[in-house]
């Protein structure tokens, strides 16, 4: 029993590994926009369209993936995804046009579906009575990642490294990583892929679809990420064009936001064993609209940089909570649910080209407070207190 124990505490450390890794490769990415536009000349039409076409392709491809997830081989998926995650880096770190890079971040995305996306679903499976706080010890690790990033970008600059230094050094140590994953006990699913069941797969997922209680986390996952992976895309971008800092200040700016928001994911997980997700989702939107605001408003740097700190400690959660909700109205399977979230996800991939678009023809500055309806969202769309308490009546 001991030594099943271990090597399940072994097996969660390295799909929170592979979290880890993920957000640290988006983390070196959002720190270095500014480096990359100016290298290849790219417009803000051209910067919303690399953040959301990849995204868009993950909405067609990665569906089929989670379906594949529960009813073919799940570690053949994981696997050959983290292969072609390491050649996307690869060719990133060689990407002298835009039509190369925006090839390199479309691999991204459904690799990033299958080697990041069904290790989330796994760790879900391993203890469904506690998604809530696995989910935050997952987003705890992705946070790690995100804080790592941009200090590892910091730290490049300090030595004259230039940022395709970094997505090649990156491609290799993926490698590294896939080395240590290749004997972890990813489960096979039935061997033999089935037509039947794959198509058993997808009516349940279009069934799902048509659920209102999915659709209500679904959009607001798509809503709350205004303030979270859409925010970072666009935070270095804005400190140097808006705020007028060096790129060095602006990958400063990357790091407390998301520093802070490690320090806040680590109290989240205690905090979910005391305090309702949701009734703590609700007291944080009201918290976020306020310094966001306040954020967009003042002119001063250092000002600028303790909001953001409150904005990345505060929006602590929105993720791990809103996904848990997600997972746990979507008994059919979590390859079900990923295959879900990511037909869906087709709406949230276009907000980054929206918000490039609205930049293109209003400025950033003007652009930045349409995120103001991601907190927005979550006052008007979460569910009553009432409704809670109905539903915990009712199990």
């Amino acid at each position: 029993m001991r030594q099943s124990r271990v090597t399940l505490r072994a097996f969660v450390l390295i799909l929170l590994c592979i979290e880890f890794w993920d957000e640290f490769v988006g983390g070196v990415r959002e720190a270095v926009w500014p480096l990359i536009r100016d290298d290849l000349g790219l417009t803000y039409f051209q910067i919303g369209l690399l953040m959301s076409l990849p995204g868009i392709v993950s909405s067609v491809v990665e569906p089929v993936l989670g379906i594949l997830g529960d009813v073919w081989k799940r570690r053949v998926l994981i696997l050959g995804g983290g292969v072609v995650f390491a050649l996307s880096l690869l060719l990133t770190g060689v990407s002298y046009h835009v039509a190369v890079l925006l090839l390199s971040f479309a691999l991204f995305n459904p690799a990033s579906g299958a080697f990041v996306s069904l290790s989330q679903a796994t760790l879900m499976d391993v203890a469904p009575d506690r998604r809530e706080q696995n989910m935050a010890r997952w987003t705890l690790a992705g946070s790690l990642g995100v804080v790592a990033g941009p200090l590892l970008v910091g730290a490049a600059m300090a030595l004259h490294l230039g940022w395709r230094t970094l997505f090649l050094g990156s491609a290799v140590l993926t490698v590294g990583l896939l080395t240590l994953s290749w004997r972890a006990p990813f489960p096979n699913g039935g061997g033999e892929l089935s037509l039947s069941d794959f198509k058993v797969g997808v009516g349940e997922a279009l069934r799902a679809l048509r659920r209102g209680a999915v659709l209500r986390w679904l959009i607001l996952l798509a809503f709350s990420d205004l303030m979270l992976d859409v925010l970072l895309g666009y935070l270095a971008l804005y400190m140097v064009d808006v705020g007028q800092v060096s790129v060095a200040q602006a990958a400063t700016a990357v790091a407390v936001w998301s520093g802070v928001g490690l320090l806040g994911d680590v109290l989240l997980i205690p905090l979910l064993e005391r305090v309702s997700g949701l009734r703590y989702l609700r007291v944080s939107a009201v918290l976020e609209l306020g310094l966001f605001t306040g954020f967009l408003l003042t002119p001063s740097f250092p000002l600028k940089l303790v909001l953001l700190a409150l904005l990345g400690f505060f929006n602590s959660g929105w993720y791990s909570i809103l996904k848990a909700q997600s997972y746990a109205s979507l008994p059919e399977g979590s390859g079900v649910a990923m295959a879900v979230d990511n037909l869906f996800g087709l709406v949230g991939a276009l907000i980054p080209w929206g918000l490039g678009l609205a930049a293109e023809s209003w400025g950033l500055q003007t652009a930045m407070w349409l995120l103001l309806a991601g907190p927005l969202a979550l006052l008007i769309g979460l569910p009553s207190k009432n409704f809670t308490q109905r539903r915990k009546d009712a199990n």
